[in-house]
């Protein structure tokens, strides 16, 4: 088996339209949650989400093509564009060179556009190229047309897993010598009407809409739900060897992932965490990484009731003893929610607090909750030597995926 780099990062998130401002936003503590500006929120109980902001799409795809391509699709040609960018990496045969970017829900703005075009002008007014256009991996197709990316090349749907299987899976191409470079990660862009009004009714939302910045507060005893979130992260994956042999700058390495089901509720996380118990196992025994050798944990944390506290057990049962001397944060209280994309963030945060020996911070964390004790480095970065880094993801569906990374030294 062959070892897997992270040598480039690209990011459009909602604090940031690159992967290195998110980064540094990220470290201050910034949050990104704000009132919903895309459509007029003041019907719903909820009124907030992590919109991205400002993104010039200039140049990312022909003109002639902007409007008919829906916006994850442009949040993933952004972030690649920047990774394969970042990394340097231009002496790859094409044929050799991979693409795994999922997405949960995939073109849903386009696919409500067309819908209304349907109802309002007819069936013969409905774009001839709105299926392509709608499809989970219309990201990954896209994303090869507009590199010259002839390999291996699909879209992973697991939910909020999603982000983690792709980088788990792009890392297993290079590892079985299936290709010798990957552009892996998710996206997603679902603030819709639509969208809002389902997690509404399903009660699962954080509803402070007084403050958006303060909504997400993962692990805090006055969590009440999470915020939705849209953006992108893609990575660029290298064999370890040829990326050495040319000089890249190495973030981190991909040790291995773990994936599993709780194989309980659609929407309810286990109360016995035993899926995620299993799937941090599974990528611990796969990198032969023993737990107390795991530095920081970029957890879940949606900041829900139930999600945090079944997460915070699965670590202490992992870890032990040593769940209480390892770092513990959740970028999604800056961030939000991102579905498809969240894992992929998540991984490169992971990579980059390893890169540059700093820990993001778990902002709006205030209260303490008994039932989630461990160090989750409450609102301020932390300078530490990262050596092992692990990113937890579930999903709806019961889909759990984590991704090991390590330094290279």
């Amino acid at each position: 088996m062959r070892r897997v780099a992270i040598t480039g990062v690209g990011a459009v998130t909602p604090l940031a339209n690159d992967a290195q401002s998110t980064w540094q936003a990220l470290l201050e503590g910034r949050s990104g949650i704000d009132v919903i500006k895309a459509f007029d929120p003041s019907p719903f109980p909820v009124t907030i989400a992590g919109e991205v902001k400002d993104l010039d799409t200039a140049g990312l795809v022909p003109a002639k093509e902007m409007r008919r391509i829906d916006r994850n699709v442009l949040f993933a040609l952004s972030a690649a564009k920047e990774a394969l960018a970042d990394a340097g990496a231009n002496g790859y045969k094409p044929e050799r060179v991979g693409v795994v970017v999922g997405s949960c829900i995939g073109g849903f703005n386009q696919l409500m556009q067309q819908h209304e075009v349907l109802k309002e002008r007819g069936p013969d007014r409905v774009s001839p190229t709105f299926i392509q256009n709608i499809l989970v991996d219309s990201a990954s197709g896209q994303l090869a047309i507009e590199l010259g990316i002839r390999g291996p090349n699909y879209a992973v749907v697991s939910a909020c897993a999603t982000g983690s299987h792709s980088v788990g899976e792009g890392a297993e191409l290079i590892r079985k010598g299936h290709a010798d470079a990957v552009l892996a990660g998710g996206t997603e862009a679902c603030i819709h009407p639509l969208i809002l009004a389902g997690f509404c009714s399903m009660r699962g939302l954080a509803a402070s809409n007084g403050d958006p910045t303060k909504a997400s507060r993962p692990f805090d005893a006055t969590r009440a739900g999470f915020v939705i979130s849209e953006g992108s992260a893609v990575m660029m994956l290298e064999e370890l060897d040829a990326a050495k042999k040319r000089g890249a700058r190495i973030y981190a390495e991909v040790l291995s992932y773990g994936a599993s089901n709780d194989a309980y509720h659609m929407a309810a996380p286990d109360p016995g965490a035993v899926g995620v118990v299993e799937m941090m196992r599974q990528a611990l025994e796969r990198a032969e990484v023993a737990p107390e050798d795991v530095d920081y944990i970029n957890a879940h944390g949606t900041s829900t009731p139930l999600g945090d506290a079944a997460e915070t057990k699965a670590i202490k049962e992992v870890f032990g003893e040593h769940a209480y001397e390892l770092a513990v944060s959740s970028t999604k209280s800056e961030v939000g929610h991102m579905f498809g994309a969240a894992g992929a963030v998540e991984a490169m945060v992971c990579a980059l607090a390893i890169h540059h020996g700093v820990i993001p911070p778990t902002i709006n964390y205030r209260n303490p909750d008994p039932a989630c004790d461990l160090d989750y480095v409450p609102n301020e970065a932390r300078e530490a030597e990262v050596r092992v880094a692990l990113s937890n993801a579930m999903g709806l569906g019961g889909h759990n995926g984590c991704v090991l990374l390590g330094r290279v030294d």
